[in-house]
């Protein structure tokens, strides 16, 4: 990796949860706190990236870190994304995302 210019890549969950990879992408949760709105309540992020370029294309806030691997599923014609969140004093749930048509 010499000579490479690579930006910041987040940080990993614990290193016990894994990436959700599709033809086209890699989707992992990014266990870097994020304050909502500037506020003290404080989250983690779930980011999608180009498998070909390494881009980011997309994130969503998470109220938690990631606790469990990325899955999806098909229903309807529409794309979802479950990821399992927990951690601190937060209760563990799973957030589905439906992906833009």
């Amino acid at each position: 990796l010499a000579g490479l210019d690579i930006p910041p890549t987040g940080e990993t969950c614990s290193g016990l949860v894994g990436l959700l990879v599709t033809s086209t992408l890699l989707v992992s949760g990014d266990c870097s706190a994020h304050a909502v709105d500037g506020g003290p309540q404080r989250g983690s992020m779930l980011r999608a990236y180009d498998k070909a370029t390494g881009v980011e294309v997309g994130a969503v806030y998470m109220p938690a870190q990631q606790s469990g691997s990325p899955m999806t599923y098909l229903v309807n014609e529409r794309q979802y994304i479950v990821v399992a969140v927990g951690g601190g004093n937060y209760s563990g749930e799973y957030i589905a995302f439906r992906l833009p048509d």
